[in-house]
């Protein structure tokens, strides 16, 4: 990796730790992102980490910004040394895979879409070398998916799939954007999954639909008291697949305040992760279902 540092102005220093992303990328912008936080530096006003970068904000009128590019620089030794381990949490998130909501939407913007005469699913499906659908939901949520950044959009998440590099999906995002997307649908674009924290426009490929809010700006969701967002980076998310009648119910569950995520606490490392990946997320499905 070779990192690289541009300004955007005079008041924002961009750093890129890699120019694809990886595991290894995430972790090193977030232990340097991490040490600038707590260096302190006169002057920052905001960081804003991303999938594998991350930007500062600061006053150049406190601290000028040749001089605040040479202080980021001199802490990019630490994140090189630093523990690469974080203490998070394994979630379920329910997705009715194929439903009609989606679908919908899917069949109102086929002309932006590569394949006209398809569905989403079935491109993603065809371009991956699956021989069926089924078999391509099956890999979507066979396996962890580690939560690289969220934003864009409110409380939307960005997750990277913790299998071979050789083994990740990979579906381009549509031709044209959409101008409508269902909130909480369950899109894909590029490397990422994602899970649209709202309804609105749209570029990435839609496979489902998620019955459990993850933003909640008038925190009335029982789970969302203290939090307008559900999610962070670092967190771990396990796709659960359910039909329409599981569906309904955990609508209804939420609308009554008594619907509840299955979380387990966890740590990650990525060192043994990158060692024994099929051991590390069978040790995060036995923590998941145990919880």
């Amino acid at each position: 990796m070779k990192t690289r540092y541009t300004f955007g102005g005079d008041e924002h220093i961009y750093v890129e730790i890699d120019e694809e992303m990886s595991l290894d990328a995430f972790f090193k912008s977030l232990s340097m992102s991490t040490a600038v936080r707590d260096a302190n530096i006169p002057g920052v006003t905001e960081i804003c980490p991303a999938n594998a970068s991350f930007q500062v904000k600061f006053d150049p009128d406190v601290t000028h910004p040749e001089d605040m590019l040479k202080r980021v620089k001199e802490l990019e030794h630490m994140a090189d040394s630093a523990e690469k381990r974080l203490s998070t949490r394994i979630v379920e998130i329910p997705v009715y895979y194929q439903d009609p909501w989606t679908q919908e939407c899917v069949m109102r913007f086929r002309e932006r879409h590569q394949d006209p005469s398809g569905t989403d699913l079935d491109y993603a499906a065809r371009i991956n070398g699956y021989d069926s659908v089924e078999a391509f939901i099956e890999a979507h949520h066979s396996q962890p998916w580690f939560v690289s950044m969220v934003g864009f959009v409110a409380g939307l998440p960005f997750l990277y799939q913790l299998v071979e590099r050789e083994k990740q999906i990979q579906v381009p995002k549509y031709l044209r954007p959409r101008t409508d997307t269902p909130k909480l649908t369950v899109g894909y674009g590029g490397c990422f999954s994602c899970l649209y924290s709202v309804r609105g426009a749209g570029g990435y490929q839609m496979f489902g639909i998620s019955p459990m809010p993850i933003y909640d700006p008038e925190q009335q969701v029982s789970y969302l008291k203290d939090f307008l967002v559900f999610f962070k980076p670092g967190d771990i998310v396990k796709w659960k697949p359910i039909d329409r009648a599981e569906y309904d119910r955990v609508t209804a569950a939420v609308e009554a305040g008594t619907y509840t995520p299955r979380i387990a606490e966890v740590d990650f490392d990525l060192e043994e992760f990158n060692a024994d990946m099929a051991g590390t997320n069978a040790k995060l499905m036995e923590a998941l279902n145990g919880a």
